[in-house]
């Protein structure tokens, strides 16, 4: 008898909790489409989470934008949205990450996979937009977001410095700069200033 009420006790003790850190469907769409450019939110695909915690598809899309809401289990607030042509690479980091991978070995995993033609990534480039707050600026009951930051990348797989001209490093408020270049990672980083 003590044992089952002690499990009820902790059931109806957790639970609230738990549920608390998951936004409802609706609040995680609208804050997943904030990251999104504003022509396209509409038509976006979106991922998110159901009560359990795991993740899932919240929204089918009709357009070429896949987003995904804020990661109730990481700090800060963070949602972003991708071109289609990214979802087996952002797929393929997701499945590795489960699995309990680093970030350098999930990095070195697909860029093998891409060399080798197991993992397929845009030829001619895709968007990815970013959207970031810290925690105290994120109301999870409202979706409110204030002080966010929106910056945007652009992968081109295999580019280097020298095939697009840019520097390594951001030299000027909103320059752009290439990261990871010459790997299957390549990508352009553009960071608005923020006010």
């Amino acid at each position: 008898m003590k044992a089952s009420v002690l499990f009820f006790l902790i059931v109806l003790i957790a639970f609230p909790a738990f549920s608390q850190t998951i936004p409802s469907k609706d609040i995680q769409i609208k804050t997943a489409l904030m990251a999104a450019p504003e022509d396209k939110r509409e038509g976006a695909m979106v991922y998110g989470y159901n009560e359990k915690g795991e993740f899932i598809v919240l929204r089918k899309g009709t357009n070429e934008l896949v987003c995904l809401t804020d990661d109730p289990n990481s700090p800060g607030f963070n949602a972003s949205c991708y071109h289609v042509g990214l979802e087996p690479f952002m797929e393929r980091g997701r499945e590795l990450k489960k699995e309990g991978k680093n970030f350098k070995e999930i990095f070195d995993i697909r860029e093998e996979e891409v060399k080798s033609g197991k993992l397929k990534m845009p030829k001619d480039g895709a968007t990815l937009f970013v959207l970031s707050a810290d925690a105290e600026n994120y109301d999870l009951k409202t979706g409110e977001v204030k002080d966010s930051y929106l910056r945007y990348v652009v992968y081109i797989p295999w580019a280097t410095e020298a095939s697009t001209g840019l520097p390594l490093k951001p030299s000027g408020p909103a320059m752009p700069w290439i990261m990871d270049p010459g790997t299957h990672r390549a990508h352009i980083m553009i960071n608005p200033p923020r006010d």
